[in-house]
């Protein structure tokens, strides 16, 4: 893939994850309206526990697929492109069944074993999802694979347009009965979701089959074609280490969850309710709200795994450096802005969301520099994976989550901390874990990171946005006492800030502009100013 369609290809996953999370955040106002922080805990409880059989069965499934195709494609053998397809179609279909039978029948025991007896029908409602995905994973990890991430794209947007309308019809239905089943109903919308995803992309499978396959039966040199027990061993030994790296990070959601609900129970300073009540601020607030400028850089290390794959395969060390430095630069230049923009109008923000259940805004200052590492994390480890460091991310977010434990556990038990300490802990984790995969990839790459351009200069445009931030917010609500306008004014002002702020200091590239939409007209407003290169 060349650099263009890289980032071509960068930009359509990107928008099509900032639309899904979007349309996430559209849909949890009223679902978190409804519920309330207490709904949420237990929402979250079941909903987590769930993600975590999904990494299992088929987290690593699409990276893993889409490196193997992209690699076999890039030395033209066909036929073996074909045969991964299939195989992989096997083996997730397999461990996804098993593990959507394993969770339904232990939904009880997983319920009482995290802590949360009332999540027990958010997960008999979630079991189904875990094969339903593993089954869409491999078709999108194919497709992207082929050069084309459009499907994955479209079948992610109308996942979570499904998502969003049955998760809030079915939650303001059963939240009358009782708020577990509104809980489980806001979970069901999940399953509607996947399962319109998975017909939409087997939709569009079937409609370019012949053309998939007259493109896959190309003669070309001579290769040999590889049995099903290789490429099986192939897909299981590339996608295990980033199943592995994956499952990790998500077993420290499940070690929050428990410690929260250990820990403060432990302190005698907080009742049950309470308990579910702060781990729902934890989970429907800080997450939700932190991991939405987050996705920009799981979208672009989705993009960048198989092209900088299929450069390593081609020996084209310069483009690989090039596309490495694009996605560093890149997603800091969204990810810092997002920290300090959420840190100063952390209340405020919450306010105009959840103007019910508005609780939470310390959460969310502790926790804005996390934004910054896990989109780091994310995207470098998307890197490390794309140049066949598979085992090193993983090892690195084992590190993490080490350290964040014994953080977690004396820090959660003291009442005025609370669930900051999952946050601190996090972050924490998110740290070490960035930092060990940054000295990683460059020692593995030998790359001399620009961290003028990746580093500095996002975080002097950033501080004096979030300087225009905090004082736009308070001269508007002065003059006409509105949270709801004087928050989307101040978010306006600082993003135009902020963008000439950088453009003033020389922080945009012409690759970076080009996944801009009407980004040529903005490299020719910068050129006439003399603002870029």
């Amino acid at each position: 893939m060349s650099k263009t369609k890289f980032i071509k290809h960068a930009a359509i996953l990107a928008v099509a994850s900032l639309l899904v999370r979007l349309l996430g955040f559209l849909y949890r106002l009223p679902l978190t309206n409804m519920l309330g922080d207490e709904g949420n805990g237990i929402y979250s409880a079941g909903f987590y526990l769930y993600n975590f059989f999904l990494v299992m069965s088929s987290a690593g499934l699409p990276a893993a697929i889409s490196k193997i195709v992209s690699e076999k494609i890039a030395l033209e053998e066909y036929r073996n492109v074909k045969r991964t397809f299939r195989i992989s179609i096997i083996l997730s279909g397999t461990v996804g069944l098993i593990f959507a039978i394993i969770m339904f029948i232990s939904a009880k025991f997983f319920s009482n074993l995290i802590g949360s007896p009332d999540s027990y029908y958010t997960i008999l409602t979630l079991s189904p999802t875990v094969f339903i995905v593993s089954i869409m994973a491999v078709f999108r990890g194919y497709f992207q694979g082929l050069g084309t991430t459009v499907p994955t794209a479209i079948s992610q947007v109308i996942e979570q347009i499904f998502n969003a309308v049955f998760s809030i019809y079915l939650a303001y239905l059963l939240v009358k009965i009782s708020l577990p089943l509104g809980a489980a109903g806001g979970t069901m919308g999940t399953g509607i979701g996947a399962l319109a995803g998975l017909i939409y992309i087997l939709v569009v499978y079937i409609n370019r089959k012949h053309y998939i396959n007259k493109r896959l039966s190309k003669k070309t040199h001579k290769y040999r074609v590889e049995s099903n027990k290789e490429i099986a061993i192939k897909i299981i030994k590339t996608a295990a280490p980033i199943i592995a790296g994956t499952a990790i990070f998500s077993m420290t959601n499940l070690i929050d969850m428990q410690m929260v609900n250990s820990r403060l129970l432990a302190s005698k300073a907080f009742t049950e309710k309470e308990v579910t009540s702060l781990y729902g601020q934890l989970t429907g607030k800080y997450v939700t709200l932190t991991t939405l400028p987050v996705s920009i850089s799981t979208a672009l290390a989705t993009a960048v795994l198989p092209s900088i794959a299929s450069s390593m395969i081609q020996k084209d060390i310069k483009t690989v450096r090039k596309k490495i430095d694009v996605s560093l630069r890149l997603t800091m230049i969204i990810s810092i802005p997002a920290a300090i923009g959420m840190g100063v109008l952390a209340d405020e923000i919450l306010l105009l969301l959840f103007p019910n259940h508005s609780d939470g805004g310390s959460l969310l200052k502790w926790g804005a520099l996390s934004i910054i590492f896990l989109a780091l994390c994310q995207i470098i480890t998307g890197i490390l994976q794309g140049i066949g460091k598979m085992t090193i991310p993983a090892k690195n977010a084992l590190i993490g989550s080490i350290i964040k434990i014994p953080i977690n556990y004396f820090l959660i038990a003291i009442p005025s901390i609370n669930v900051i300490g999952a946050i601190i802990s996090t972050t924490v984790c998110y740290i070490v874990a960035s930092i060990l995969n940054f000295i990683a990839l460059k020692k593995a790459t030998k790359i001399k990171p620009d961290f003028k351009g990746i580093l500095f200069k996002p975080i002097i445009a950033s501080i004096v946005m979030g300087v225009a931030c905090y004082f736009s917010y308070k001269g508007v609500y002065n003059v006409i006492e509105s949270n709801t306008i004087a928050t989307l004014i101040s978010i306006f002002i600082s993003m135009i800030v902020y963008l000439i702020s950088l453009a003033v200091i020389g922080g945009f590239k012409r690759e970076d502009l080009m996944l801009l939409p009407m980004g040529k007209k903005f490299i020719i407003i910068l050129e006439r100013f003399r603002l870029i290169d």
